[in-house]
């Protein structure tokens, strides 16, 4: 498996340059016709992480690999990529067409309450291929078609109507039928892996200021789901590439952030439903991954 691909890596490898202010650009995101980007002199799909989220509707016979899970497609598909799961794909046709676009988190973190990765599309152990009928093809294919026309547009809203396009795709997938066949044998730290991120996320979102974050350690999910902890933490760091902590500590920031914006409560009532036992210690935890204590990122 290749190193994590950036979305710079992405703009260099397609089209040997990028945006402008890519790098300064949080809430990058972009949409682009798929027959756009392949042919000759492109470089093909690597085996790899990337540190975006892609959404990708594909026409042809191709062969996706996933995670350790390989699935061979012929027909139109919507599939969604979550940027913790290495995978790439394999065409097996002389055309394919199609959209993708890609994007970084923090496009739809900033306006949405819940996490993407609560999501069963993004989840770790989740389901991300959506086989299209000719009906369902012609309605995704419209979403797409109204974001490219954004992106390319000069109207100063446009990545609000992008945002909106963006969650009525992924809306309107969960309404489809996701494919079984990549799933018919996880093999043991794959399983571990989705355990582990189901018991994470049944945890939230917090909705009342009594409720509290319990399991905050390898150790705690690790007893929890009756495995030695050694093995918890190779299973997740094997499947996902970051460490059993990394993720509790990105989901513990994704909920502060959520209540910091969307409730009233103090600081000390946040802190204590986050499992904190003193606010100092959120707010140590709070700015040192994100650089802003929790009263400053209120004011933002």
């Amino acid at each position: 498996m290749g190193p994590t691909e950036t979305i710079a890596d992405f703009y260099r490898l397609k089209f040997n340059q990028q945006p402008a202010g890519l790098h300064h650009d949080a809430t990058h995101i972009n949409v682009f016709r798929l027959e756009d980007c392949i042919g000759q002199g492109t470089v093909p799909v690597q085996y790899s992480r990337r540190d975006y989220y892609k959404v990708s509707l594909i026409r042809g016979d191709n062969l996706y690999h996933y995670a350790d899970k390989s699935i061979r497609v012929n027909g139109s598909t919507l599939l969604f990529f979550n940027p913790q799961v290495p995978y790439n794909w394999e065409p097996l046709s002389d055309r394919q067409t199609g959209f993708f676009c890609i994007f970084r988190e923090a496009f739809m973190a900033e306006r949405m309450r819940s996490n993407l990765q609560e999501l069963p599309m993004f989840r770790i152990g989740g389901k991300p291929a959506y086989p299209l009928e000719a009906a369902q093809d012609d309605l995704v294919s419209g979403l797409f078609e109204k974001m490219l026309a954004e992106v390319n547009s000069d109207y100063i809203y446009k990545y609000d109507l992008i945002h909106s396009y963006l969650s009525e795709l992924i809306h309107t997938a969960l309404k489809f039928q996701p494919s079984d066949s990549l799933y018919q044998h996880p093999d043991a730290k794959s399983r571990t892996t989705a355990a582990f991120i189901e018991l994470l996320e049944r945890q939230f979102p917090i909705e009342l200021p009594g409720q509290r974050f319990r399991l905050r350690s390898a150790s705690d999910f690790a007893r929890q789901l009756s495995v030695h902890v050694n093995h918890l933490n190779r299973s997740i760091r094997d499947t996902t590439g970051r460490t059993t902590t990394a993720h509790i500590a990105d989901r513990l920031i994704s909920e502060a952030t959520a209540l910091l914006k969307h409730t009233d409560w103090n600081i000390a009532e946040i802190s204590y439903c986050l499992g904190f036992d003193e606010p100092a210690h959120f707010t140590y935890f709070f700015k040192k991954h994100t650089r802003l204590t929790p009263s400053a990122f209120r004011t933002v």
